[in-house]
């Protein structure tokens, strides 16, 4: 269930490193401290190895019956950057496995209360995630580090008022220590993570699935040696390659019989994750798998194909992990000493010095009564050897076929989860509607607290006219390729540029370009469109002319047939015009009067600008939008849209 120490150095020391990288996606990690490796006595390393026995001891009970979607809930003794027990499990596609970690972590801190827990994953403090709509203002990501833990039962939460900058661990850890009373996370955050940790470790055990499996006697010796190793089948199956669909298609570990090979019927106990990535895949069967040659009886066939998957699965985990030299060194003795060696246990002393020693037995003392605990994980590292000493055991197919098996479990969930998801979403609906709701209230309570006498007065007194002149400031400063740049300041000087010249250039090279008008820029030549040079004669200025007279003449054209074509819709009355309250005020006899003076007046553009950037701003509710974004990127900010709908 759990090894001594990981063969691997970047399992435990290294995991302080990760705060840099990003950690697996499908990982979780975690950090046990007691309180005593923080005292001017540190910790002596065989006080460190006895709790590690003493919490194996107890989580011995929740873990024995469950099966591990990668890896078995696994602890090691480090001691950087001081004495603590670290590990971390891959849960893969089963979640489950993630959140029944956190309820071991939980069930640790409430029966030895002075420890102090850290537990994340690659998206950071995913219990704070958890409780999103319960936690404080100031949390986030960038506040959170080295701020959250589990501590007797409970999580606590190192506030601003604690530390105003991001802690360093270790200062973390000593406050937690002193005073871990005034760390609790409120009420409502215990409350909804309670919630959910409530459920384990019964959800946990719900979520594994038993089903009934025609395999070869082999993998079925297997399993029963080894129930853990399904994990390994499943992986192989589903993490299939070329190569590994190869190995399948010889079935020279676990068929080595052929079709020969006796088949035996057993019930084989996995995760619904597994079950799921069985079923749902499509797999041919290799041709040397002997497989029911009839489909009438669908109950033996379907049992016949999930047995053939599991047993391919096996073989190609077997073969890859031969033959790319993935074998693990496992709980070995000496991998173990290794990495006691690699952690700092023996504090820099001398190999045969009298202190060392004393340590050495300690340590081989501290090996022999945690092998039983580290066997699964040794196994699972070490499946190949693991393997080969179980099929080397003599076995025969009539030591399963005496027993009494148990019907598989109703796979029903794997259809009908439709139901399920939509009650989490559903509560998650109902989570946010009420932060919303509490939102709602507090904002109204803060509104009467400010009076409503004094929002009308600021929106009396509120300027409208400085909208119009911020939007022509704004329109005259600086802008660049990547677009209008707003200085923090909002005080940026105008830009020296000469616009008059500026055009005069453009309209220098366009003439050169299109009619070679005698006043463009003698600097510029105009180049010949092919090797022959044009003739020069009197009537060039003549056709310059005529072309000039021909595009006024189309541009007026034009002009007028786009009006006219806008007369027929009702974009005029769209804008609002100069003078326009003094025209409505006359007599309605003179309405064809008044139709031909407002297409003689101009457009206000101030009034159309400030009405539309009011009409977007109350179509935003008090939201953020882009009239708001815009304003507050001018400096100016309008007062709450109190008279909406009045």
């Amino acid at each position: 269930m759990a090894a001594p120490t990981d063969a691997n150095p970047s399992s435990s020391s290294s995991i302080f490193s990760l705060k840099n990288s990003r950690p697996p996606d499908d990982t979780v990690f975690y950090s046990i401290f007691p309180d005593s490796s923080l005292t001017a006595s540190a910790a002596a390393p065989e006080e460190l190895q006895s709790l590690h026995l003493q919490i194996l001891n107890h989580l011995t009970p929740y873990t024995a019956p469950y099966i591990w979607q990668h890896q078995p809930f696994t602890l090691s003794p480090s001691f950087n950057p001081v004495p603590h027990l670290s590990g971390h499990l891959r849960f893969g596609d089963n979640l489950e496995d993630e959140w029944f970690v956190v309820f071991l972590l939980f069930e640790i801190s409430r029966s030895f209360p002075n420890l102090s827990i850290r537990v994340w994953d690659s998206d950071g403090e995913f219990l704070l995630i958890e409780c999103a709509f319960h936690l404080p203002k100031w949390m986030n990501p960038d506040t959170s580090p080295n701020r959250v833990f589990i501590r007797r039962g409970l999580l606590h939460i190192l506030s601003l008022s604690h530390f105003p900058t991001t802690p360093d661990l270790l200062d973390s850890l000593k406050f937690l220590i002193s005073d871990d009373h005034h760390t609790q996370a409120p009420e409502t955050i215990q409350s909804h993570l309670s919630k959910k940790i409530g459920e384990y470790p019964e959800r946990a055990y719900r979520n594994m699935h038993r089903a009934r499996v025609i395999v070869p006697v082999s993998v079925a010796w297997t399993l029963k040696h080894e129930p853990s190793f399904v994990s390994l089948a499943v992986e192989g199956f589903y993490d299939r390659d070329v190569d590994s669909m190869k190995d399948a298609a010889r079935m020279e570990r676990f068929l080595s019989k052929g079709k020969e090979e006796e088949m035996v019927e057993v019930v084989v106990s996995m995760s619904r994750a597994m079950y799921a990535q069985l079923v749902q895949q499509k797999f041919q069967a290799p041709r040397v798998y002997p497989m029911p040659a009839s489909r009438s009886d669908v109950g033996q066939y379907m049992k016949a194909e999930l047995g053939m998957k599991i047993a391919c699965g096996f073989e190609m985990m077997y073969q890859s992990r031969k033959r790319n030299g993935e074998e693990g060194k496992g709980s070995t003795w000496e991998a173990f000493r290794e990495s006691l060696e690699r952690s700092g246990y023996f504090q820099g002393m001398l190999p045969g010095s009298k202190e060392y020693r004393r340590l050495m037995e300690k340590a081989e003392e501290y090996y022999r009564n945690s092998s039983l605990q580290s066997r699964a994980s040794e196994m699972l590292s070490s499946p190949v050897r693991r393997i080969d000493e179980i099929l080397a055991l003599p076995h025969l197919a009539d030591d399963f076929k005496v027993q009494e098996l148990p019907p598989s479990d109703d796979d029903s969930w794997l259809y009908g989860g439709e139901d399920e998801l939509n009650a989490a979403l559903q509560e998650r609906q109902k989570e946010m509607e009420l932060y919303d709701l509490k939102n709602k209230k507090k904002q109204k309570s803060k509104e009467q607290q400010d009076g409503d006498p004094a929002s009308t007065k600021d929106l009396e007194e509120y300027d409208l006219g400085d909208i119009a002149k911020s939007m022509q400031a704004f329109v005259k400063k600086v802008s660049s390729y990547k677009g209008a740049e707003v200085p923090e300041n909002r005080n940026m000087k105008d830009v020296n540029f000469d616009v008059d010249q500026f055009v005069k250039d453009m309209e220098s090279v366009m003439r050169q370009r299109g009619s070679g008008d005698t006043d463009s820029d003698p600097d510029l030549e105009e180049e010949p469109l092919s090797d022959m040079d044009f003739d020069e004669s009197d009537d060039e200025s003549v056709i310059s002319e005529d072309n000039e007279d021909t595009g006024d003449t189309f541009m007026q054209s034009y002009s007028d047939a786009l009006n006219e074509e806008l007369k027929a819709t009702t974009l005029k009355k769209t804008f609002v015009r100069a003078n326009e309250q003094s025209v409505q005020k006359k007599d309605e006899g003179t309405s064809n009067a008044m139709e031909e003076m407002t297409e003689f007046t101009p457009v206000d553009v101030d009034i159309n600008l400030v009405q539309n950037l009011l009409d977007s701003f109350s179509t935003q509710q008090g939201l953020p939008g882009p009239a708001s974004n815009l304003l507050g990127l001018m400096g100016l900010k309008l007062p709450d849209d109190s008279g909406q709908g009045k």
